[in-house]
């Protein structure tokens, strides 16, 4: 009896072992096929200057000698000196022979003009039936890919502007192509089937990061959603692609410009860098790398938004600044120019600036890298709707730095400059000038405003009399914090020495 125990669990154990290989092998089947898809999906790296490159995987079947290869899934925009194809395995060597590539697919437009001069049947209707008219193009309008002027057809020995009706064409050409297309003629040293990958730059690609920052009734601690917009404009269509944004100011050669190494940097970063399985951003060469979390059919003529980063509770600053001196743009002008300028920047500007700025760190729940693009405040009014209250655009901003942006001009406070003193000693090498600066709030609260002076006179100052204290901004700029009561009028007075000796 004890015997016939231990055989059934020997059967026992002996199942759920086969039961457990068999998971484990139906597992990594469904891994390797999983890895295989994703092997075989288009990959792109976007970057900012409307360019991308593209990897693409290409089954080949090649025999000894010299093999004719045509590749019809690619861009209407390829820069074709950018191609390299090659085995990503590394197993065999593919020698390049011959690489053509053409961009002139069959279009009604075209076909017109390659029939210019020839008689063509037109599909039109006449009192209600379909009939066919005969007319001779002389002119089609289209050269060089694009539309020049109206089509001219001879009919019934009468010119006419325009197409008689719908022309019906003879039959293409061996010549004749329906798609932009790659051909090479290659040589390898291991003949047999293998996935190649191509690998080039095309134009037409852009992508570009967009904010809006939601501010509550009150107060300034504000929610960032950040967006980036991918804009095809390529002529292909991009099924599950895996794409990847590259931030930063990768240069690039503009088209008609010589160089060898042109586009180096770009498909290195995009060749070497690793996909990842969710929406991650890191940092590659002298730029960033944000991957996008999943695969994504991009198509041609489209744009597509995807959410990058999310923050709740970020503590903002709003800022009131007066910089209240309106000085045109002197070009050429030296410091003795200026100096001898007796009215030189006493003109009043009476606008204050509404700025807002926050940390971009961990503690303040962001702290990641934010590529450049339109940061757009809303802020949430009594009856919970929100309201545009400015944008501006932001620079690449790595993290740990401060983003501030000018969002407007305030409504309810008003500053006012003026000059009240003005000495000047030609012989002795020096001027004195005193300002009177009011600022003067409208609102229900206290602020505080920056009062920003600019001194500009000459590279030697001090200043002897003043109001207020001040800091020093830089060489020639200070800034005066006045706190402005509410319905209230702060006054700012200095006044300034300048030398020259």
């Amino acid at each position: 009896m004890k015997s016939h125990k231990r055989l059934w669990l020997a059967v026992a154990l002996a199942a759920v072992l086969v039961g457990s290989l068999g998971l484990r092998a139906r597992a990594r089947q469904a891994e390797e096929e999983r890895d295989q898809a994703e092997h075989s999906q288009p990959a792109l790296t976007i970057y900012n200057g409307n360019f991308a490159v593209v990897r693409q995987m290409l089954p080949l079947d090649l025999r000894p000698g010299v093999n004719d290869i045509q590749f019809t899934e690619v861009t209407g925009q390829l820069e074709p000196d950018s191609v390299m194809l090659r085995d990503p395995s590394g197993s065999r060597l593919l020698q390049v022979l011959e690489q053509n590539y053409r961009n002139d697919p069959v279009s009604p437009e075209m076909l017109l003009s390659l029939n210019e001069g020839k008689v063509l049947d037109f599909r039109t209707t006449q009192n209600g039936k379909e009939v066919i008219v005969k007319g001779r193009v002389l002119r089609s309008g289209w050269a060089a890919g694009r539309s020049y002027a109206q089509p001219i057809v001879e009919v019934n020995g009468q010119l006419q502007f325009g197409l008689p009706g719908q022309p019906l064409f003879p039959q293409l050409g061996s010549e004749s192509i329906l798609k932009p297309q790659l051909t090479w003629a290659l040589r390898t040293d291991k003949p047999g089937a293998f996935d190649a990958e191509v690998a080039y730059i095309t134009g037409g690609m852009s992508w570009h990061a967009d904010y809006n920052v939601v501010a509550p009734e009150k107060g300034d601690t504000v929610d960032i959603v950040g967006w980036v917009t991918i804009d095809n404009q390529s002529g292909k269509t991009f099924d599950h692609a895996r794409i990847k944004l590259m931030a930063g100011d990768v240069n690039k050669i503009q088209p008609g410009a010589v160089g060898g190494m042109r586009d180096y940097n770009a498909k290195q970063a995009a060749m070497e860098a690793s996909a990842a399985p969710v929406v991650t951003e890191k940092a590659f060469d002298e730029f960033h790398l944000y991957t996008l979390e999943r695969a994504v059919t991009l198509h041609d003529h489209e744009t597509k938004q995807v959410e990058f980063v999310s923050a709740q509770g970020v503590t903002s600053q709003r800022l009131y600044v007066y910089d209240g001196a309106m000085v045109p743009n002197y070009y050429g002008w030296s410091y003795e120019n200026i100096r001898n300028d007796h009215s030189y920047g006493t003109q009043s500007n009476p606008k204050i600036w509404v700025m807002q700025e926050f940390k971009n760190t961990a503690a303040n729940h962001l702290g990641m890298p934010l590529p450049k693009g339109r940061l757009r405040f809303y802020r949430r009014d009594s009856d919970g709707r929100l309201e545009f209250t400015g944008e501006n655009l932001i620079d690449h901003t790595p993290k740990d730095e401060t983003v501030r942006v000018y969002t407007g001009n305030s409504f309810d406070l008003v500053g006012e400059r003026k000059r009240v003193d003005y000495k000047v000693n030609v012989d002795q090498m020096w001027a004195d000038e005193s300002f009177e600066i009011h600022v003067r709030n409208h609102k229900k609260e206290a602020v505080e405003v920056r009062v920003v002076e600019h001194l500009y006179r000459g590279p030697n100052w001090q200043i002897k009399l003043r109001s207020d204290d001040y800091r020093k901004l830089d060489a020639n700029t200070v800034e005066f914090p006045v706190k402005v009561r509410p319905d209230g009028e702060a006054v700012v007075t200095y006044t300034v020495h300048y030398s020259w000796n």
